[in-house]
């Protein structure tokens, strides 16, 4: 009998170290700053800036036209515009398929007129989703076009930027989108029209050198990459040690490249007091 009794006694065993939770993919997110894991669902709630360290996550073009337009609803330019692949460089075609399908977008920018606390814009808002928010002639064009938009609707203008830079697979084509959105922009300001600069992680190569730094407002999100060669290279060319803070917003800020530093959480609150500041009012035309 007190055998029997022994023989059917279940005793806990230890899981071997390549036992695999069941987690649904996507379910936590690790902070790649404090290294605070989370559950998704909060850290969108929270804007998807950490609340442990403040580091503000990437967002999806999509992602930041929810949280700045109001109520989300974008007169989207231009929507079926798509890059090709004008110098047959190797491999080229097939990444732009690839980089459609992870992103779920065309190209690297979304435009469109839309509203932000009652007043209406012009916005651009890139997407570091697709192919790094590299700039090619699909997103130096959009960009063109909705600077001129802008300007024949007389609304302010405000564009979103995040790129490594320009898109090699596109060589001089994408350089000249430099040119073209900095003449388009030229244009523009001389006419009287208000263009924001919201500067986002990372803005860097001919995007930060073309139409990212020229507004009449420079705003940028905590900590935000912002430059045109990186780090590493500027430190090999130059033979010295940069500051720990190099090239951040905060950085930037200090050394008079930006205007503001402007937390998630405040950044509509803070478009829209400039956007009123820059309307003119009927009551004040009229005399009233």
């Amino acid at each position: 009998m007190f055998k029997d009794l022994f023989h059917k006694k279940k005793y806990a065993t230890i899981p071997s170290k390549n036992t695999k939770r069941d987690i649904p993919e996507g379910l936590m997110n690790k902070c790649p700053k404090c290294g605070t894991i989370q559950f998704s669902k909060e850290l969108e709630k929270n804007l998807k800036v950490c609340p442990s360290c403040g580091h503000h996550f990437r967002l999806s073009a999509w992602e930041r036209i929810q949280l700045i337009i109001d109520d989300g609803k974008l007169e989207e330019f231009d929507a079926r515009m798509v890059s090709e692949d004008p110098l047959g460089f190797p491999g080229y075609a097939d990444k732009l398929e690839q980089q459609k399908k992870n992103s779920g977008l065309l190209d690297g920018v979304v435009t469109g007129q839309g509203a932000i606390g009652g007043f209406p814009v012009v916005i651009a808002v890139m997407s570091f989703d697709f192919f790094s928010g590299s700039m090619g002639s699909v997103v130096g064009e959009k960009i063109t076009r909705a600077i001129e938009t802008a300007m024949e609707r007389e609304l302010p203008l405000l564009i979103f930027s995040t790129s490594g830079g320009a898109r090699m697979q596109e060589s001089i084509l994408s350089l000249m989108q430099m040119a073209k959105t900095s003449a388009a922009l030229a244009k523009f300001q001389s006419a009287g029209g208000l263009y924001i600069s919201v500067l986002t992680d990372p803005t860097m190569g001919g995007v930060s050198a073309s139409f990212a730094m020229l507004g009449d407002y420079n705003l940028a999100e905590p900590a935000a990459l912002v430059g045109f060669a990186g780090r590493i290279v500027i430190e090999q060319t130059i033979r010295q040690k940069l500051p720990d803070n190099f090239q951040t917003a905060e950085f930037n800020m200090q050394h008079g490249q930006i205007d503001k530093v402007v937390h998630r959480k405040d950044l509509k609150q803070m478009l829209t007091k400039l956007l009123d500041m820059h309307t003119v009012r009927e009551d004040a035309v009229h005399g009233g």
